[in-house]
């Protein structure tokens, strides 16, 4: 008997899931908040005449901040303090978990260009790409340059090097920065101070001349196949190569450098109160060797073009030299 009545309800159930398998009807859906489907809206970029301007998509208030985005410790998110220069130290403890995600984010994201120990040698760099030259850590003015300015540098962007605010958090780029450091300090200790440890100097110095001695040959093949040629033609596709035009302009506006407009015969007056007409010796001594003097009014960024060669610092020279001749 039970089994029958198991059986009866079974039944019942697929009857029941049969009768509504495919059935239609012309009756209508019933709806109890007709509103959602006929409310007044507006897709993007169309037009409202509700508003004075027409547009449907309005701006945000004036003065009001999106929750979470306000970024008021400008140490933190910007690496300046309030007067709007640089800190000089990192707002971070710095933790052996704190560095080892620098090295980790450093390798992601910087050593390719700027090296696996910082001396500007990545393998974009070395592998003959054409890239503007990335600078060392480990110059005396990128020693002596603020944390602020490191952090600056990795969330906007400086010169040829874009911007990695959207790659990297805030937290990770303080931790770069703190890499950036202990890179600095690793290959910056006097040999007094490394007798505290257990290495062996003599086999570090060959291995630093076996490096020199790769990086020379590099530079000795591509200046074997490079032409000897000076000519502003050949200035100005040098110009192009190497980026000059995300600092230097053509037509007389000023960049993050002077523009070359007009450049050459020009007095120029730097920050040591000194001053200098932009002869050849000065350009190529700018070029080689942009540290030495400060054109007043700009900053010290500029890294030196010692891969160029003779014809190629020349050529530029030319180039440069036309540009005043017009």
């Amino acid at each position: 008997m039970k089994l029958a009545l198991k059986l009866l309800a079974l039944l019942l159930v697929s009857v029941v899931m049969m009768s509504c398998r495919g059935q239609k009807t012309d009756k209508p859906p019933i709806r109890h908040h007709f509103n959602m489907n006929f409310q007044e809206r507006f897709n993007a970029q169309q037009e409202n005449q509700f508003f004075e301007d027409g547009m449907a998509m309005r701006m945000p208030v004036e003065g009001t901040v999106a929750r979470g985005m306000l970024r008021h410790d400008t140490v933190l998110f910007e690496g300046v303090d309030d007067s709007g220069e640089y800190v000089d130290e990192i707002p971070f403890e710095l933790t052996r978990e704190f560095l080892n995600r620098g090295r980790e984010r450093y390798d992601v994201y910087c050593q390719m260009c700027h090296g696996g120990t910082g001396d500007g040698q990545g393998i974009i760099m070395t592998g003959g790409y054409g890239y503007v030259p990335a600078p060392t850590f480990h110059s005396e003015s990128s020693r002596n340059m603020p944390d602020g300015e490191f952090y600056s540098a990795i969330a906007n962007g400086i010169r040829n090097m874009p911007a990695y605010a959207t790659q990297i958090n805030v937290e990770d780029r303080w931790a770069i920065v703190a890499y950036v450091r202990a890179l600095q300090a690793s290959q910056n200790v006097r040999e007094i101070d490394m007798d505290r440890y257990d290495v062996d100097l003599a086999e570090l110095r060959d291995l630093y001349e076996q490096e020199q001695a790769r990086l020379e040959a590099i530079a000795a093949a591509r200046s074997s196949g490079a032409s000897d040629e000076v000519t502003a033609e050949r200035g100005e596709r040098l110009y192009i190569q190497n980026a000059c035009q995300a600092c230097h302009s053509l037509d007389g506006r000023d960049g993050v450098g002077p523009t070359f407009a007009g450049l050459y015969g020009a007095e120029r007056n730097f920050t040591d109160g000194t001053s200098a007409i932009a002869d050849e010796d000065y350009l190529i001594e700018s070029i080689l060797e942009p540290e030495v003097l400060i054109v007043e009014g700009y900053d010290n960024v500029m890294v030196p073009y010692t891969h160029l060669n003779e014809s190629e610092l020349q050529s530029l020279v030319e180039f440069i030299r036309s540009l005043s001749d017009e």
